[in-house]
C-alpha cells in the first residue's frame, strides 16, 4: 500500500460522507504522516503554522472515523503494527484496519480497528500479546538522538516485567535524558501494555483535571466507563508516563513539597502503588517526591532511579559536532559530568570559539567554562530553600568529599537541619554519594561548585 492508496481512499471516504473532496492541506497531512514525518515539517512545507496543521488534521481523524462508525484512537502506536497487519487493499478492510494517524518521536503511530473488545486474557498470555496497544505520546517530546543506556533500560525493565513495579520515578538534572529513556523504554515493552500514555505537567493541571484526561484515553474503547482510574489500572495493563513532575512542587522548599492545592497528587501516587492492580506510573521529574521515598522505604511495590551522566557512550557527541583532539574527549566528558546536554552546549562553543579544537578549549583546566549552562544552573538552584542554599554554599567550599556525620559548622545550620538539607540536595541530584572505606561521603556536583563559586 503506498501513499496515493491512502489519499485516494480518504477521499473517497469523506467525499462518500460530506459530498466534499480532501482540501489540499489534508492531502498534505496524509502524505506527510504516511511519510513519516512531523506536524511541524508538514507545517513548514505547506507554509502555515504548525496550531493550523494540528487543527486540521484533528478535524481530518474525526470525519475518518465517523465515516468508519467505529471510535478511532488517533494516538494508537507501533512500529511493529505494520510488520503484523499487512493489507493489500485498503478499501476492504473490514475486522483489522490500518489507519495513518501521526508521528511522534520518529515513530509510527497507528490504529488498528477491532470489532471485539479487549482480550480477556492475563497481559502476558499469547493472546493478548497479539492485540495492538492503544499509545498516545501528544505531550512527549522530540527528541532526535537516544544515547546508550543500556544498563539503566534493563533495571527499568526488570521493575516493570518481572517485579510488577506500580510506581516508578526516574529522576534527575534537566537535560540528563529522562524523557529520552522513558521513549526509548515505551518502544520496548510496548507490546507488553494495553493502554500507553504520556502526560506533561508543565502548565500544572489540577489532579482532577489529570484524571479526567486520563478516563477520556483509557474510555475510548472501554464501554460502559470505569467509575476510577484504579479501575482502568485493574481491568487492562495501563502504562502511564508522567513528565514534568517538579512543576507541581514548590520552589524556596526542600525538594517535593507540593504546592497549594496540589497535595492531593501525593495522595493519588500513595493509591497507585499501594492498591493492587497490573499497571505502572512512571513520573519523571528534576526530583524526587518525598512520598516516593517513604513508599521505597516501607518497600511498597516503588522504586526510583536517579538519572546521571554518560559514560564513554557521550562521545558520540563530540563526534556528531565534528570535535577534534580526541585524546582530550575523556577530560571534557569528565568535566561536564557526561550530562549529554551540557555536554551538547559545550561542544557547540568548542565548534563557535575554537574550530572544534578541544586541546584549545581545555588549555586552562583550572578555569571551568560555563557560558550558556549559566542561565540553566541558575534554574535549579532558585528552587532551593534557605537551608539547601548555606549547606550548598558550604559544600562549594569544600575540596574533598564530607563526612556528614561531623558537625558542620562553617555551614550555620544545625545538625538535623544540615542532615535535612543534604537529603533534599540529593534528591534532586545537586549532592550525590561516594562510599570510601565502607563510609558513605557526600559532595556537591562539580559543574554546580564551579558555578557557585564563580559566583
Amino acid at each position: 500500500m503506498n501513499v496515493e492508496d491512502v489519499v485516494q481512499w480518504a477521499n473517497n471516504s469523506i467525499f462518500d460522507q460530506t459530498g466534499e473532496h480532501l482540501t489540499p492541506l489534508h492531502e498534505a497531512i496524509l502524505t506527510g504522516v504516511w511519510q513519516r514525518q512531523k506536524y511541524p515539517q508538514i507545517a513548514k512545507e505547506f507554509n502555515c503554522s504548525e496550531s493550523h496543521v494540528k487543527k486540521e488534521a484533528a478535524k481530518l481523524w474525526e470525519k475518518l472515523r465517523e465515516e468508519l462508525g467505529e471510535d478511532l484512537n488517533k494516538y494508537n502506536f507501533s512500529s511493529k503494527v505494520e510488520k503484523k497487519h499487512r493489507v493489500s487493499n485498503i478499501s476492504h478492510l473490514h475486522d483489522s484496519l490500518l489507519q495513518i494517524d501521526n508521528v511522534i518521536c520518529g515513530q509510527f503511530i497507528q490504529t488498528i480497528k477491532s470489532s471485539q473488545t479487549r482480550s480477556p486474557f492475563p497481559p502476558d498470555s499469547p493472546q493478548n500479546k497479539s492485540q495492538s496497544p492503544i499509545i498516545d505520546l501528544t505531550d512527549a517530546p522530540e527528541l532526535p538522538y537516544f544515547y546508550d543506556r543500556t544498563s539503566e533500560l534493563s533495571t527499568l525493565k526488570q521493575w516493570i516485567l518481572q517485579a510488577h513495579t506500580r510506581l516508578i520515578t526516574v529522576y534527575g538534572l534537566s537535560g540528563i535524558g529522562k524523557s529520552a529513556i522513558a521513549l526509548k523504554l515505551i518502544e520496548q515493552i510496548q507490546t507488553e501494555f494495553d493502554y500507553i500514555i504520556w502526560l506533561s505537567l508543565t502548565h500544572t493541571p489540577a489532579l482532577s483535571t489529570l484524571q479526567t484526561e486520563l478516563k477520556q484515553f483509557f474510555g475510548r474503547s472501554q464501554q460502559p466507563p470505569l467509575p476510577t482510574i484504579i479501575d482502568y489500572f485493574r481491568s487492562s495493563r495501563c502504562l502511564v508516563i508522567l513528565d514534568d513532575v517538579q512543576n507541581i512542587f514548590s520552589s524556596s522548599q526542600l525538594a517535593g513539597q507540593y504546592l497549594a492545592g496540589y497535595e492531593d497528587y501525593g495522595k493519588f501516587f500513595k493509591q497507585i502503588a499501594t492498591s493492587s492492580h497490573q499497571s505502572c506510573l512512571i513520573l519523571l521529574s528534576w526530583e524526587k517526591p518525598k512520598e516516593i521515598a517513604n513508599l521505597e522505604a516501607e518497600n511498597l511495590s516503588t522504586r526510583s532511579l536517579h538519572l546521571k551522566g554518560l559514560g564513554q557512550q557521550a562521545t558520540e557527541i563530540f563526534q556528531q559536532k565534528g570535535l577534534v583532539d580526541e585524546e582530550k574527549w575523556s577530560d571534557l566528558l569528565a568535566l561536564y559530568q557526561g550530562h549529554p546536554s551540557w555536554l551538547n552546549i559545550i561542544a557547540a562553543t568548542i565548534l563557535e570559539l575554537f574550530d572544534g579544537s578541544v586541546s584549545r578549549f581545555l588549555s586552562d583546566v583550572n578555569d571551568l567554562f560555563l557560558g550558556d549552562l549559566e542561565p540553566i544552573l541558575d534554574s535549579h538552584l532558585e528552587r532551593l530553600s534557605g537551608s539547601e542554599k548555606k549547606a550548598l554554599y558550604w559544600l562549594a567550599t569544600q575540596n574533598e568529599s564530607v563526612d556528614i556525620s561531623r558537625k558542620a559548622t562553617e555551614s550555620e545550620l544545625s545538625q538535623p537541619e544540615f542532615w535535612q538539607a543534604i537529603q533534599s540536595l540529593a534528591r534532586r541530584g545537586l549532592v550525590e554519594k561516594v562510599l570510601v572505606g565502607g563510609r558513605s561521603l557526600f559532595f556537591l556536583n562539580p559543574v554546580f561548585k564551579a558555578y557557585i563559586q564563580c559566583r
